[in-house]
């Protein structure tokens, strides 16, 4: 899929095909955007602007080098923006080549980002002019995007977190895997707010990016500053709530262990009881005796009775 702004009239103006690139004027180019796009398409856009988009192995490079570039006219760009696959998260490389102005991007997915930052675009045309205020538009959305996230985030442990406190019945499985995959999205989300806070340290210190929008990454800087205490934040009380829950499976283990500890213990006084009368001696006096069998179950239960009375006057039940 292409999508081609351009200036028209004083507005920001859409084009889909390819065709009709050429009778587009240059000056007049502000975002040429490809999804899930044919490859003809791509070396189309490649070949007519003398560009190259990152390949997928070198958008998922970590180096700084592999992630920000800059040359004579043109920076190179590649950053991970998170999407929603299958009701889970994961990352999508975006390739972004950012020359004379127009912004040139390449994704595979659908994403979110760049859809809420259409609308923005559709909302008030007439302000962007430019591809420097559409990248600003993509990552400022995108830290918005994450805030949302983090905030869903943090709502979903306070849940989880209530649930334990009133004691609702769920299984051990389900609240560590449940912890687990809270853990997985904070990971998650720390590596994409630091992606972000890379690329915006690196459009600051550029010598090709606009000194008139460094109040407005300044401002980024700090958004993505406050991200990241809140994220911080979640880790700790991730930490403390598999604590907390570790702690009370050991204390419902304790109790168990100590119930059959007890059980143990009260049963010994009547099986001691039993093996003496079962012995197999001849010269045993109670063998005759027409009450023995009455005494004997008697002293088990009794014996059980006052062990089971002694343990609760300690407290131990």
């Amino acid at each position: 899929m292409l999508r081609i702004y351009y200036k028209k009239d004083k507005r920001l103006a859409k084009e889909s095909d390819i065709n009709l690139l050429r009778s587009i004027p240059v000056g007049d180019l502000v975002w040429v955007d490809l999804q899930n796009s044919t490859v003809e398409e791509k070396v189309t856009i490649e070949t007519y602007f003398d560009i190259k988009y990152s390949s997928e192995e070198e958008s998922s490079e970590i180096e700084s080098s592999s992630r920000f570039n800059e040359l004579d006219d043109e920076l190179i760009i590649n950053s991970n923006f998170l999407s929603l696959r299958n009701q889970d998260f994961d990352y999508c490389p975006v390739s972004i080549v950012l020359e004379k102005g127009i912004l040139f991007t390449y994704r595979d997915d659908d994403l979110k980002t760049f859809g809420e930052s259409v609308k923005k675009i559709k909302s008030n045309p007439g302000s962007f002019t430019n591809g420097y205020q559409i990248l600003l538009t993509l990552l400022e959305t995108g830290i918005e995007q994450d805030a949302d996230i983090i905030e869903g985030l943090a709502k979903d442990i306070a849940d989880l977190n209530k649930q334990l406190t009133l004691h609702r019945k769920r299984s051990d499985e389900e609240v560590l895997l449940k912890i687990a995959s809270f853990q997985n999205y904070n990971i998650l989300m720390r590596e994409n707010i630091v992606d972000k806070q890379r690329l915006v340290s690196s459009l600051m210190k550029s010598n090709l990016f606009p000194e008139n929008y460094m109040s407005v990454l300044r401002i980024m800087m700090k958004d993505i500053g406050s991200l990241i205490e809140h994220n911080k934040f979640a880790f700790e009380r991730l930490e403390y709530l598999q604590d907390t829950f570790m702690g009370l499976i050991n204390i419902e283990q304790n109790r168990i262990i100590k119930i059959f500890t007890v059980a143990t213990v009260a049963f010994m006084p009547p099986t001691l009881i039993a093996s003496i009368y079962g012995m197999n001696f001849k010269a045993m006096p109670e063998l005759d005796w027409e009450l023995g069998y009455l005494l004997a179950i008697i002293l088990m239960v009794l014996s059980s009775v006052v062990t089971l009375v002694y343990f609760k006057k300690r407290n131990w039940l």
